[in-house]
């Protein structure tokens, strides 16, 4: 970690990660509610900017640019910073600033990132009274995805999506991707009423894995998500998308698939939007945009990495 940023009181921290699933696999229902899951997740350059200042009282104070984004005790960022105060003793209260890039409702985990990035930032503010193990620890008490951005970029997931084991990128870094999302956002408690496992798929995700690292590129047949049959089943227009997406008469996608839980589909071997996204009402007002995956060395926490481009359309 940057020594630098050792007590000062003001941290603004840019174009934080996201994450996309590069297959996602849902194992079993558990006792507790929750589904055991199997994926790979893999963070992209692609997230939102936060401004963490220390202040004086006994409350946390979080505001954001985007309309529809809760500021209250739900939000992640709040329970982040609940959650370090619990664990390290120290009583310093913050003032969060969150600038969105992607909407919520996106899975592409905004959400969890910004908790993770709020338990980095207030460890900093606070003089590091925790190291990244014991983050990475804690960060499994905020929510199932919190804990892939403790990773080194690539990491297999298991159990909630909480037990973290960082893999080798399968795939090369420079790997093109194009996100798009749909105006509507999809809820993952409502994706996950409505899941049916006995439809998914009974693909093993370790050979998954390993057909990505020898084949060193994605086929359709291996990104397989299986929160995609509730999700189209929800928004009928996201199964149209990916389908339009697939058979894109330029054939630019080598694969399309669905990340998390949605509405955001991801499409592999090119960042350029098919022209007739923009030549079609319908599909003006979604969000788009070009990412590329990253990975970092141990301990190599949010250093600036590039702003995303521009959308172009070929």
């Amino acid at each position: 970690m940057p020594a630098m940023l050792l007590h000062l009181c003001s941290i603004k921290l840019h174009n934080l990660l996201l994450k996309v699933n590069l297959f996602l696999r849902i194992i079993r229902r558990r006792p507790d509610g929750f589904h055991d899951l199997a994926s790979l997740f893999h963070v992209i350059d692609l997230g939102d900017t936060m401004t963490f200042s220390t202040i004086p009282g006994q409350a946390d104070s979080l505001t954001c640019d985007m309309e529809g984004v809760p500021t209250d005790a739900s939000n992640l960022v709040i329970k982040a910073l609940n959650l370090f105060r619990r664990h390290t003793g120290i009583d310093h209260f913050f003032q969060v600033h969150l600038e969105k890039i992607v909407p919520h409702g996106a899975g592409l985990g905004g959400g969890s990132a910004n908790a993770a990035t709020t338990l980095w930032a207030a460890n900093e503010l606070a003089g590091r009274p925790a190291t990244n193990q014991q983050l990475l620890e804690w960060s499994g008490e905020i929510g199932s995805d919190v804990s892939i951005f403790f990773s080194n970029g690539a990491a297999y997931c298991t159990g909630r999506g909480e037990v973290v084991e960082d893999v080798e990128p399968p795939l090369p870094l420079d790997t093109p991707l194009l996100l798009v999302k749909p105006v509507v956002g999809l809820a993952t408690p409502e994706i996950f009423k409505l899941l049916d496992l006995s439809k998914c798929s009974k693909a093993d995700p370790k050979e998954l894995l390993q057909q990505m690292k020898h084949a060193g590129r994605l086929t359709q047949d291996m990104c397989v998500n299986d929160l995609e049959r509730p999700a189209f089943a929800r928004l009928p227009e996201l199964q149209e998308l990916k389908a339009k997406l697939q058979n894109d008469c330029d054939n630019r996608f080598s694969a399309v698939f669905m990340t998390g839980s949605g509405s955001t589909m991801v499409g592999v071997g090119s960042s350029k939007a098919p022209l007739w996204m923009q030549e079609r009402i319908v599909y003006q007002d979604m969000f788009c945009s070009p990412a590329k995956l990253i990975a970092r060395q141990p301990n190599e926490w949010y250093q600036p990495i590039r702003k995303p481009s521009p959308l172009v359309a070929a």
